[in-house]
Formats: structure tokens, C-alpha cells, sequence
């Protein structure tokens, strides 16, 4: 197995710690080397490609949610917190889950390998991905105030 699952997965990882309430400028688009032709997928991996499309999709539900309890707050520090752990709640299961999930992949892929290399890569990214993608709450939460510092800031707009 090479690295792109664990590209795909911390694209994940930054899809789902959304800044609230900002837009984050498009990146530009970085110049590609040529392909060299992709090793079939395993089955096992395009199943974790599924799961990983569906906890992207998940996540995205869960953005306008958040950016509406932090505009819903009225400036409230306590309250927009308090409305982001209860949106927070809702997907902390789905968080866990693909966590798990990702886990236990790795696991299967490193217990297969016999490239020693892969293997101590595919360690050192199992020892990641886990806790970060359980981090996201925490990361979600540390936003928090900035977010809503940052619409109190903002002018009143007109209507």
C-alpha cells in the first residue's frame, strides 16, 4: 500500500477542522509530476476510500451547522460553545467510528506487509491519524471564540 490513503485521509482532517465563520481562500493548484500508472486498488482499500468519501460527506453536514451556532450565539462566548458542543455531539459517534475505522485498516495493512519501510511508514501514520481525527472536536472548540470575537467585530451589515 502506498501513502495515498494517508494523503486522503489528513485532506480529510483539514476538510473536517473547518474555520467557523471564516472562508479559507482556495488554494492554488499545485503542478503535478507525471503519474506513474496506480497498482490496482485492493478491495480493502476502496472499501476505506468509500468510508472515507461518506466521513467527508458527514463532515460537511456538520459545517453549516456549526457556523449557525456561532452566529446564533449573539456574541455569547458560553452560549456559542455550549451550541457547538451540542452540534458536536451529533458527530462525535460518526468521528469515532471512522476513526476506528482508519485504525483498523492500517492495522490489516501494516499485520500483510513485508516491506519494512511501509511498514514503519504505515506505523508512524496510524499513530496520527487516529488522535488527530478525534482532535477534531477539540480544534473545532479551540475556534470557538475566535470565530465569534470575529463577528463581533465585524459591522453591523445593513438590510
Amino acid at each position: 500500500m502506498s501513502l495515498r490513503l494517508v494523503l486522503a485521509a489528513t485532506a480529510t482532517l483539514a476538510f473536517a477542522a473547518p474555520a467557523l465563520a471564516q472562508e479559507a481562500p482556495a488554494a492554488a493548484p499545485q503542478a503535478s509530476a507525471p503519474a506513474a500508472p496506480a497498482a490496482p486498488k485492493s478491495a480493502e482499500e476502496l472499501a476505506m476510500e468509500a468510508k472515507a468519501d461518506a466521513f467527508e460527506a458527514r463532515m460537511a453536514q456538520m459545517q453549516p451547522e456549526l457556523e449557525a451556532a456561532v452566529r446564533g450565539s449573539g456574541g455569547d462566548q458560553a452560549k456559542g460553545l455550549a451550541d457547538v458542543n451540542v452540534v458536536l455531539a451529533r458527530y462525535q459517534p460518526d468521528i469515532e467510528a471512522f476513526a476506528t475505522a482508519v485504525e483498523g485498516f492500517f492495522d490489516a495493512q501494516i499485520a500483510a506487509s513485508t516491506d519494512d519501510a511501509a511498514k514503519q511508514q504505515m506505523t508512524a501514520a496510524r499513530a496520527q491519524v487516529g488522535p488527530a481525527l478525534r482532535g477534531i472536536p477539540d480544534q473545532i472548540r479551540a475556534g470557538v471564540p475566535q470565530a465569534i470575537a470575529s463577528l463581533n467585530a465585524a459591522p453591523a451589515t445593513p438590510q
